[in-house]
Order: C-alpha cells, then sequence, then structure tokens
C-alpha cells in the first residue's frame, strides 16, 4: 500500500525518506486521513514547490495524482471545477484552444491547482490580477475528521482564508471553482524595455505596469556601479485576435529538452553566470515589439523538463523575497550589492511588482516588489548566508516565499507572517490532533513534533 521513498522537492533540497501513499479514489484517500498510525500526513501534487513544503520526512507522503478529473464546466460564466490533483497543463491543453486561459499563472504549468491553491500562486500579472486564490469561487476541503467541508468567501470564510497559502496543513484540497478568463488569441504581444540599473527598472515599472496585464523583468545579479540592477522588463498583454477564423484556438506545439544527467555544480560560476549575463541584455533591443506563443511567455523553463539538474546533486535553493513598495527600492539595492560583493551569482533572478496584499494568512505577496533567486548547493557555506539574507529582508520589513523555502529559522519566519497565530488557531480547531503535518511545518514551528 505504501513504499519508503527518498524523495526532495524541485530544488532537490532536502531529499527525505518518506512513507510515500499513492491513493486511487476518494475512500483510499479518506481511510489515510483517519488511519491512526502515529505518523503525520501532508498531501502532495506535482512536487514543484522547492524546498520541504510537500515533503515529511518519517512521515506519509500523500500523492495526489490520480485525482485529476474535470468536474464541470460553466461555458457561458468560463468556471471550470475540478480536482485538486489537476495539472494546469491539463487545464491549458483543453481550454486554450477554445478561447479561455488560467486567470493567474506561475512561472510552470506542472503543478497541480491543488497545490497551486496551497501555496496561493502568483503570476506576472500579480499588479492587476492579484494571486490565484482572486479568482477561486470554492474548494472542498477533506479534514482531519474525514468530514468534507465547501470553503469561500462566504462559507467557512476563515477556514478558506487559512487555506489558500496555508501549504496543505488545514486539510487536502479535493476540489475547487475557479473563474478562468477569455482570450482570443495564444499568443502574446511582447514590449522589451531594456533598463541600465535597478533605478530605471523601477521607473519603468511604474510609467508602464498599468498599460499592461503582464510584467515581468530579468535581472543581472553580476552588475555593478552604475548598472546595479540592469534589466529587461518583458511587458506583455494576449493578443488581441485569434490566429484563425475559426472558433478554435490552436496550441503550438513545442520541442521539450531534457537534461542526461545532474550536471556539475562547478559549471554554474561567476564566469559563466557573467558571460551569459552580458549575452542575454544585450540580445535585446531596447524598445522593441514580438507577438510570441504563451508556453515562450509564461514557462520558458518548461521546455527543459528537468532543468533543475543543471544546478547538480547537492541541489539548489531558490529564494524569493518581497519588500514593502516604501523600502523596495533600498532593500532590493543592498541586496544586489551583497550578491556582487559574495561572488553567489544566481544563474535566474526575476524581478516582479505586486499590487495589493489580500485576506491569506499565509498568504505570501504584498504591495512592492519582489526579487526570486536561485542558488546551488554546493557546499555548507550558502547556509550562513543565506541567514545573513534573512536578516537583510527582516531589517526592510520584507517575506520570503514558503513554496520556494527550505532554511528559513522559526524565529524569522514569525517574524515576517504577523497573522501566524490567527493561522494556527483555525488549525487548531479544524485539525485537533495534528494530523496534517509536513518537513516544512515542523521546521518554521507551526506544527510540533510527532508524541
Amino acid at each position: 500500500m505504501f513504499r519508503k521513498e527518498k524523495i526532495g522537492g524541485w530544488g532537490n533540497y532536502p531529499v527525505e525518506e518518506c512513507f510515500v501513499y499513492r491513493p486511487e479514489k476518494l475512500s483510499d484517500l479518506k481511510e489515510l486521513v483517519e488511519w491512526q498510525d502515529d505518523t503525520y500526513k501532508i498531501s502532495r501534487g506535482n512536487g514543484r514547490s522547492y524546498g520541504d513544503t510537500a515533503l515529511n520526512g518519517g512521515h506519509s507522503l500523500l500523492l495526489l495524482s490520480k485525482f485529476n478529473r474535470f468536474l464541470s464546466f460553466d461555458a457561458e460564466r468560463g468556471i471550470l471545477e475540478c480536482e485538486g490533483g489537476t495539472m494546469l497543463e491539463e487545464i491549458i491543453e483543453f481550454f486554450l484552444p477554445k478561447g479561455y486561459f488560467l486567470p493567474v499563472t506561475p512561472g510552470t504549468k506542472y503543478v497541480t491547482l491543488g497545490g497551486a491553491i496551497a501555496n496561493d500562486v502568483h503570476g506576472k500579472n500579480h499588479h492587476k490580477a492579484g494571486c490565484l486564490s482572486e479568482h477561486i469561487l470554492d474548494l472542498k476541503l477533506l479534514t482531519a475528521s474525514g468530514e468534507i467541508l465547501t470553503c469561500s468567501r462566504e462559507q467557512n470564510a476563515d477556514l478558506f482564508w487559512a487555506t489558500v497559502g496555508g501549504i496543505g496543513l488545514t486539510g487536502i484540497i479535493l476540489s475547487a471553482r475557479m473563474k478562468l478568463i477569455q482570450v482570443s488569441s495564444t499568443t502574446i504581444d511582447v514590449n522589451y524595455l531594456k533598463a541600465t540599473n535597478l533605478e530605471e527598472a523601477f521607473e519603468l515599472f511604474r510609467h508602464h505596469d498599468h498599460l499592461y496585464d503582464y510584467s515581468v523583468a530579468w535581472i543581472d545579479c553580476l552588475a555593478t556601479g552604475d548598472s546595479l540592477g540592469r534589466s529587461v522588463l518583458m511587458l506583455g498583454n494576449h493578443s488581441p485576435s485569434s490566429e484563425t477564423t475559426s472558433n478554435f484556438l490552436p496550441i503550438k506545439r513545442k520541442r521539450k529538452w531534457k537534461v542526461p544527467i545532474d550536471m556539475p555544480s562547478s559549471l554554474l560560476n561567476p564566469l559563466t553566470i557573467k558571460g551569459f549575463n552580458h549575452f542575454y541584455y544585450h540580445s535585446f533591443k531596447d524598445g522593441s515589439h514580438k507577438t510570441i506563443d504563451y508556453d515562450s511567455y509564461f514557462y520558458p523553463l518548461d521546455s527543459i523538463l528537468n532543468w533543475n539538474r543543471l544546478y547538480g546533486k547537492k541541489g539548489f535553493i531558490q529564494y524569493q523575497v518581497v519588500f514593502p513598495e516604501e523600502t523596495s527600492f533600498a532593500g532590493l539595492t543592498e541586496m544586489l550589492k551583497k550578491l556582487s560583493q559574495s561572488k553567489r551569482p544566481s544563474f535566474l533572478a526575476v524581478l516582479k511588482s505586486f499590487g495589493m496584499e489580500n485576506k491569506g494568512l499565509l498568504s505570501f505577496p504584498f504591495k512592492g516588489h519582489t526579487l526570486a533567486l536561485d542558488f546551488p548547493v554546493k557546499d555548507q557555506t550558502i547556509f550562513p548566508f543565506l541567514k545573513e539574507m534573512d536578516e537583510l529582508v527582516l531589517r526592510y520589513n520584507g517575506r520570503i516565499y514558503l513554496a520556494k523555502d527550505s532554511v528559513l529559522h522559526p524565529d524569522t519566519f514569525k517574524a515576517m507572517y504577523p497573522k501566524l497565530e490567527q493561522f494556527k488557531k483555525i488549525k487548531k480547531e479544524v485539525d485537533p490532533k495534528g494530523i496534517f503535518s509536513s518537513s516544512m511545518s515542523r521546521r518554521l514551528g507551526i506544527t510540533g513534533d510527532c508524541q
């Protein structure tokens, strides 16, 4: 019924031995939840959270890949109901040709809807559309008692706002109703603007965000001096008309690549990254315009199915921070200087602007700017460095994204998430025995150790 398996998140750090179950149907899942076996349980979708969010070292991991059915669709209102194990890719493949797209999407489509809700994912349109939870009408939650509760803004509202962003700790998201958006093409019209430094990048976001549904910037974290934070902004809107006169929108099929082996961790070093950054920055013409397929804009890394192997066997840590609007420029300036001086460049560095905070108790975004970075785990020196980064983030009243985290200290986490006690109170009410617990929740002190 189960197997012991060493398993990690997408960053392959940490890797832990878990008892892995793959229930086939709802009755099996309920039986596993209600089974009093003195182990903690947490659900797992497609394993694309980076750290230990969906790990449960020494305890039970419930894989939901079999729970991926479409349940209903209201074409007039664009409302889809599907099971929590449905991948975003499956939704896009079926509904985009019919003229519907996700209202919010993270940088990969290989995540499940339940996982996306549990991490309250955001996308390149947060400044306009907010997190995914803004577009979830309601969800069905399997609780620790085996009861299935409907949660929405009107029904079990406290539990709804604890569940979105609640990293699976309130129960298992069985299904959800989500409002899709209507589009008339499968392409994105993109304008590329080059910023010579961070100050100019902020100005470009400020002047253009209201004109575009989507905005994101690649940032050169090795640039210094007057070029500190030089960037390429990619501002996009759905193309206004279809590529076809029929009612069917064709999806361009792209070739997928694979990394055949775990690459040497030394491959990504200051020299190779500096060379790549120089080439990438100068490959764009300022003010240029392109119409590209949705995959290339939203999911550029999905074309390499196992790109995480580029970081080597020891894995990597993705570090995503948000600074509030009033401290964003100063906080990011200090962070970029620290990165450059440390000789720990990030191969991928992405900057976005965020809109308003929602009511999710553990949701990540608030109004300001967010930077996502990747750090290979080459040796133990990365951990004190990341602790220094956390201290920097705290000084500027920032916050770390739990979907990416694997090293945050519980005191730092508590300082960053002021609604934590409110979350724990609701969790205690719905899960009094603390059945739902993960490696992350125990590391951060959200849940206790097994008795």
